[in-house]
C-alpha cells in the first residue's frame, strides 16, 4: 500500500512539474513572438491559451511549445496560422439578438441627434458583427454619416471581414437573429448567394476602415460615439481587460456609448466611474461628461 502510495505522489508530483514547464514554455513563447514580431499575447488568460496552444501543437505536429517556438521565430509563414489559434475567431451576426434590438431601439436614436458618428468595433474578427453594425445603421438611415473602424490583431481575420463572404449554411442562424434584433426587411436583401457562400452588399462598407490594432499595445481611436468590443476582454487577464477599457474611455465623445459581450461588465476596472450603466441587461455603458479617473 505505501508502495502504490508512493507511486502516486510521484505521478502527481511529475505531472505538476510537467504543468509547470509547459507554462515556462508558454510564457517564453509569448515573449519570443512580442520581441520578433510585436504582437503582444502576454496579457491573455493562461487558461484559454493553454487550451488553444495545445491544439496549435497538433496542428503544427510539435511535441513542445519550445518547437513550436523554434518554428515561428524561424518560418515567418508559421505566425498567421498561430493567431488563428492565439485570437479566437468566433462570431455569429447579430449574436445575442436583444442587444442589437437595444442598440436600435434605446442607443441609436440618440446617436442620430450628432451630424455626424464615428463607431469602433474592437476585435472584429471575420466581420460579423461589422455587418450587423451597418445594417443597423443603414436602416435606421444613419450609416451615410457615419464612419466605422473595424479592427483586429488577425490580419488574415480582416481581410475575410473585407471581402465580406460567409458559408450559405451559417445565413439561416443571421436570419433568425436579424429578426429578433428587429430587422426591418429580409437579411436577403444584404447578401447575394452563390457557389455554396454569400457576399454581403458593398454598399454596407461604404463607409468602412479596417485597420490592424492591438488592444494590448496600440492607441485609441479619438471621438467616437460608440464602441462595440463584445467577448473580447473575456480572453484578456485583468492587467489587460483594464487598459482596454482605458483606451475605450480615452476614445469615447462625453456620453458616448460603450457596449460589452454578455459575460463582460466593468465591475472591476479601475475606469468603471467614468462609465454610467446604460442598459445593465445588455452590457451598454455610457461615459460621463468628466470621466476621468484619477
Amino acid at each position: 500500500a505505501a508502495a502504490r502510495l508512493d507511486v502516486q505522489a510521484m505521478s502527481a508530483s511529475v505531472g505538476q512539474s510537467g504543468e509547470a514547464a509547459f507554462d515556462l514554455e508558454l510564457k517564453l513563447l509569448l515573449e519570443a513572438i512580442f520581441e520578433r514580431y510585436h504582437c503582444d499575447f502576454r496579457g491573455y488568460a493562461m487558461s484559454s491559451l493553454r487550451r488553444r496552444l495545445r491544439q496549435a501543437m497538433d496542428r503544427f505536429g510539435v511535441a513542445s511549445l519550445s518547437l513550436l517556438q523554434d518554428r515561428v521565430l524561424h518560418d515567418a509563414h508559421a505566425l498567421p496560422i498561430l493567431l488563428d489559434y492565439l485570437t479566437v475567431q468566433v462570431s455569429e451576426m447579430f449574436r445575442d439578438p436583444t442587444h442589437f434590438l437595444a442598440l436600435r431601439r434605446d442607443v441609436l436614436p440618440i446617436l442620430a441627434t450628432y451630424p455626424s458618428l464615428k463607431i469602433w468595433i474592437a476585435g472584429c474578427s471575420t466581420g460579423e458583427e461589422l455587418y450587423s453594425m451597418a445594417i443597423l445603421l443603414e436602416e435606421e438611415q444613419l450609416l451615410d454619416r457615419a464612419i466605422l473602424y473595424a479592427t483586429d490583431v488577425n490580419d488574415e481575420a480582416l481581410r475575410k471581414a473585407e471581402a465580406g463572404v460567409y458559408a450559405l449554411d451559417r445565413v439561416a442562424g443571421f436570419s433568425e437573429s436579424y429578426a429578433k434584433a428587429g430587422g426591418k426587411n429580409s437579411l436577403s436583401d444584404w447578401y447575394t448567394a452563390a457557389y455554396g457562400s454569400v457576399v454581403f452588399d458593398r454598399r454596407l462598407r461604404r463607409n468602412v476602415v479596417f485597420s490592424d490594432h492591438s488592444l494590448a499595445t496600440d492607441g485609441d481611436f479619438t471621438q467616437t460615439h460608440l464602441v462595440l468590443c463584445r467577448n473580447v476582454l473575456i480572453y484578456f487577464d485583468r492587467e489587460l481587460q483594464d487598459r482596454a477599457i482605458a483606451l475605450f474611455e480615452q476614445s469615447l465623445v462625453p456620453r458616448g456609448f460603450l457596449a460589452l459581450g454578455s459575460k463582460e461588465n466593468l465591475r472591476v476596472s479601475s475606469h468603471a466611474p467614468a462609465f454610467d450603466t446604460f442598459d445593465r441587461r445588455e452590457r451598454i455603458y455610457r461615459k460621463r461628461r468628466m470621466s476621468n479617473v484619477e
